[in-house]
């Protein structure tokens, strides 16, 4: 896989019933670097009606994903299959106390991509919120067929 890389984003929060399921979807270019068997991907994120941007790294192997996010966004999300963690989540808003149990992390690697699918429950200040599915696609920019220009 190249080091310029084309990352989508997809996420849904499930409520009690699947057909009210928010989708939230993102694309971005970032940059991909493979280390100690531990895959990086590191890019930047600009959130509507604020210029400071937020920097945003993944990095992930088998059943173990982080998120760690610098800027107008700070936390450092762990998702470790069958394990819930803590973590604090500071916003401009203030800081909210967010719980992350995670049920079932799938790695799927090919030669020019990868897919990511994270299920998972989600608590805020210890209380359930929902079930969540983060899904992460990663692939060479200069395979891809979708263009951000």
């Amino acid at each position: 896989m190249t080091q310029e890389v084309l990352l989508t984003l997809q996420g849904l929060q499930f409520d009690q019933r699947e057909e009210d399921a928010d989708k939230v979807e993102m694309v971005t270019v970032g940059d991909y670097y493979k280390r100690n068997d531990k895959h990086y991907v590191v890019y930047e994120e600009i959130t509507e009606g604020f210029s400071q941007p937020t920097k945003n790294r993944l990095k992930f192997s088998e059943h173990m994903l982080e998120l760690s996010r610098n800027g107008l966004v700070n936390v450092h999300m762990v998702f470790q299959e069958n394990r819930k963690n803590l973590t604090n989540y500071n916003t401009p808003f203030g800081q909210i106390l967010i719980g992350i149990d995670t049920k079932k992390i799938q790695i799927e690697e090919q030669e020019d991509s990868i897919t990511v699918d994270v299920d998972y429950a989600l608590d805020v200040n210890y209380e359930f919120l929902s079930d969540c599915h983060i899904r992460i696609n990663i692939c060479s920019k200069e395979n891809s067929s979708f263009s951000l220009n």
